[in-house]
């Protein structure tokens, strides 16, 4: 990218946003055109990055994504539209979640599953257990059109780092994209666990409540506290960089 109006910081926000869609593209996350990552522009408050409607997620580049308002308005030139129901779940969350400047929301398969059952994420087995009391549930209202439903996904999000939009899929937030990115990795990663377990019909093997309580606590000392995110995401962009530098441009 080398446009001058455009400052570094921003620069940067794509260029991570971009490798977020050829990675996700990578691990199979994707709904061909369909479903959103967005981050919050620095230095621009109300601004929003996004996908452009109609291109699948490893055709994304820097320069392609779309500058959005929380009106849904494009506040750069664009030859693309962006989906409305992307505009209505992601810009609930960039309005109600300051601290959310992250936002990924996908279809996977096991993610469609585990929202469909009534117990939602099961504290099962060692990644699910980095979930436990940081997930919120919100229940479906249809095809998200209607701007009035804004409220009620922040409410159900709170303060925390993944919604299961039941019956719909699964969204995850971060400070970082990588954060927001290893939410969703590893929450997709413990549905498709879920699936497998129950699936082989046999009697579940519980987890004693002071031991979930005790893994939650040291996922959290590890991603935050020691950094690993941050390394875990330099890995992915390595890894976005050997699959496509074009992602880019």
């Amino acid at each position: 990218m080398n446009d001058p109006q455009i400052s570094d910081g921003e620069k940067q926000c794509r260029i991570e946003l971009a490798a977020c869609y050829r990675l996700a593209a990578h691990y199979r996350m994707t709904d061909t055109i369909y479903t959103h990552i967005s981050a919050r522009v620095p230095g621009e408050p109300g601004h929003f990055l996004i996908n452009p409607y109609g291109l699948m997620w490893e055709e994304i580049t820097a320069s392609s994504l779309v500058k959005i308002d929380v009106d849904g308005n494009k506040v750069a030139d664009s030859p693309y539209r962006v989906n409305p129901a992307g505009f209505t779940i992601h810009s609930a969350v960039h309005i109600g979640r300051h601290d959310a400047a992250w936002v990924m929301h996908t279809h996977t398969r096991s993610g469609f599953a585990v929202s469909c059952l009534e117990e939602g994420l099961m504290p099962l087995n060692q990644i699910a257990l980095q979930y436990y009391g940081q997930i919120g549930y919100h229940d479906y209202e249809g095809i998200a059109l209607d701007l009035e439903e804004r409220e009620r996904i922040v409410e159900a999000l709170d303060a925390n780092i993944a919604l299961i939009l039941r019956n719909h899929g699964l969204l995850t937030v971060g400070a970082t994209a990588g954060q927001m990115f290893s939410n969703m990795f590893y929450l997709n990663r413990a549905c498709e666990i879920q699936e497998s377990t129950l699936a082989m019909g046999r009697p579940l093997r519980k987890i004693d409540d002071a031991v979930i309580k005790r893994v939650s606590e040291q996922f959290s000392q590890m991603a935050y506290d020691d950094g690993d995110v941050a390394l875990e995401w330099d890995a992915q962009m390595r890894l976005a960089d050997r699959l496509d530098p074009g992602f880019c441009d």
